[in-house]
């Protein structure tokens, strides 16, 4: 049998026997069900009335003495700050706020309260605002005007293509799983890759790849590794892929609501085996390098680190992303090789990426990975038999050029 076979299987075997691997790819649909579950119970648990909240007020204008109930929230009127204070201290309001005279001019009001916050919980300033408003506007306007004015408008967004027929509009409902999956993605490409270097260097430290590299050539040792450790990553990627829809269809008939308007275009999931395959082999080419060049495991792993942080810095910037989601930084970040896998896949769920886009961004992540994986299997040759002496950059350089 091909010498490069027995050691694809031999990987394979081995990384899907894993615990780690084992828990990161049922992970998804073992929490996801988990979620579902927890959440079809306490929706079935039929919740008690909400209790009335009672805000006091005192009105120094005597204009605001109508509209005293919004929604839960009960506004009781008091004469003095005193007996408003007196409510408080004695547990009768929650809270108690004073009109000053020149409220209109001025449009400050005071709020007094025994809880300690960093800012007016969002209810209560809805509901004051909400009383305000409506006061201010009693007998000014028509009541189907002010029905309007409270309500706001229900803005619908359509998405137009270059040619003028309405295009499907994404929304944060649809950006929910490509924001997930991109989040797996990641964590995959990097233990994907770790599993690379951590073989190459346990190998090389203990002394077994003396005895390997009898037998087997660089290059069939690299093509044997990276592919089996690949395979068993695209198992990974593959098992998300199928349950991610079935999970949602669990969902959206339990649940409804945001989960049944998730829709997934089947083109999603090309580019995601197609981002997984590149971005493996990227990465895979980069840890054996690193893992040919380095003197111990922990100094590999180390290495490692650096490039695996690329993975995750499109969540560190999601804030920026969602605010600002048509930045040109996030075209160069998408073709930029180290991000593109996770940063694609996010974006392609939240406003879509332009063909060109996807073109520059799979050939530059093509063209580095071939890149990579003739610079390791060369690496490989020249210092996977090199034990307990740490090689600088320009040694490594020159060693090359002699090949």
């Amino acid at each position: 049998m091909n010498k490069t076979v027995l050691i694809f299987k031999h990987e394979f075997s081995k990384t899907i026997k894993r615990g780690g691997f084992i828990v990161l790819t049922l992970s998804l649909p073992v929490l996801a069900l988990l979620g579902i579950g927890i959440s079809h119970i306490v929706s079935g648990i039929s919740k008690p009335p909400s209790e009335t909240y009672k805000i006091g007020y005192v009105d120094n204008t005597g204009n605001f003495n109508q509209f005293t109930t919004e929604g839960n929230t009960e506004f009781i009127p008091f004469d003095t700050n005193q007996s408003a204070l007196e409510a408080l201290v004695n547990k009768d309001v929650k809270e108690y706020f004073v009109i000053p005279q020149d409220y209109v001019a001025s449009g400050l009001v005071t709020r007094y309260t025994t809880q300690k916050e960093l800012s007016p919980p969002a209810s209560s300033y809805s509901a004051i605002a909400a009383f305000m408003s409506d006061n201010l506007m009693a007998g000014k306007l028509p009541p189907e005007t002010m029905t309007r004015v409270q309500s706001g408008p229900a803005l619908m967004s359509v998405t137009l293509t270059s040619t003028g027929e309405p295009a499907p509009q994404s929304g944060y409902a649809n950006f929910i799983v490509p924001a997930v999956f991109s989040f797996l993605l990641g964590l995959s490409l990097v233990f994907s890759s770790t599993y690379v270097i951590q073989s190459l260097s346990e190998e090389k430290e203990n002394r077994v790849m003396e005895v390997l590299m009898s037998s087997v050539s660089p290059r069939q040792l690299l093509t044997g590794k990276v592919l089996g450790l690949g395979a068993a990553g695209l198992i990974q990627v593959l098992v998300w892929i199928i349950s991610i829809p079935l999970l949602l269809t669990v969902a959206s008939s339990s649940l409804g609501g945001i989960l049944s308007t998730i829709h997934v275009p089947l083109y999603f999931w090309g580019f995601a085996v197609t981002y997984f395959i590149l971005g493996y082999l990227m990465f895979a080419g980069l840890s054996a390098s690193i893992a040919a060049v380095s003197s111990t495991v922990q100094e590999a792993q180390g290495l490692a680190g650096i490039y695996g942080i690329f993975n995750f810095v499109p969540f560190w910037l999601l804030s920026v992303i969602l605010l600002y989601p048509n930045n040109p930084a996030w075209v160069v970040l998408s073709i930029f090789p180290l991000t593109s896998p996770v940063l694609v896949m996010m974006r392609m769920g939240l406003i879509g990426v332009p063909a060109w886009q996807l073109a520059a961004s799979i050939t530059v992540l093509a063209l580095t990975v071939l890149g990579e994986l003739w610079l390791s299997a060369r690496l490989l040759r020249v210092y996977m038999l090199m034990y307990g002496k740490r090689h600088k950059l320009g040694e490594i350089i020159r060693n090359l050029r002699s090949q």
